[in-house]
């Protein structure tokens, strides 16, 4: 029973997908958001706040950059830059909703391969989130407030995560190697 709900959920995920990232018009993708929110209806405002910070920075950067691009050619890109950011909130917001649902690893679970490599991928998020929120709360303790910016320890924090991201890409690589990943 178990396996067969995961592979109607991996299936259901693939083709609903697929489904919104086929959709062309603004009248669709306003219904398939709406729908969206139907069924998520509870979870609407903290799954927004998670689908906005994550991709704010990304999208308001390719937005901008369209934008200056388009006016420089005396083109209208406000349809467009509406268009493409509705669906790339839609999409996430559908990602999202979806995986409170379910775990991504049991999503993945068909291949071994694929299963291994999301629990890595998982496990180096997770150490790192913990490990920004120790810094964060380590900056706190010295009373300094976040909009001070102590340069010094920004620097120093820099330094510890560029450090930290050469290290585990080290170990990853090796156990990756000795899982037979890499045929060199």
């Amino acid at each position: 029973m178990q396996k067969n709900k995961i592979l109607s959920a991996r299936l259901f995920f693939v083709a609903a997908f697929f489904t919104l990232l086929s959709l062309h018009h603004l009248a669709y993708l306003f219904t398939a958001l709406i729908a969206l929110w139907i069924v998520s209806f509870p979870k609407i405002v903290p799954l927004t706040i998670r689908v906005i910070r994550s991709i704010l920075i990304f999208n308001l950067g390719v937005s901008l950059g369209y934008a200056a691009m388009a006016l420089w050619r005396h083109e209208a890109p406000w349809e467009y830059l509406f268009y493409i950011n509705l669906k790339v909130y839609l999409l996430t917001y559908f990602v999202f909703w979806f995986f409170t649902h379910y775990s991504i690893v049991q999503i993945v679970g068909f291949s071994k391969d694929l299963s291994y490599l999301t629990t890595i991928a998982l496990s180096q998020i997770f150490s790192y989130k913990k490990s920004f929120e120790e810094l964060r709360l380590a900056y706190l303790s010295r009373g300094w407030r976040l909009k001070d910016k102590n340069p010094a320890f920004i620097a120093r924090a820099f330094e510890f995560f560029l450090e930290k991201s050469f290290y585990d890409a080290n170990e990853r690589t090796l156990a990756m190697k000795a899982r037979g990943f890499f045929r060199d």
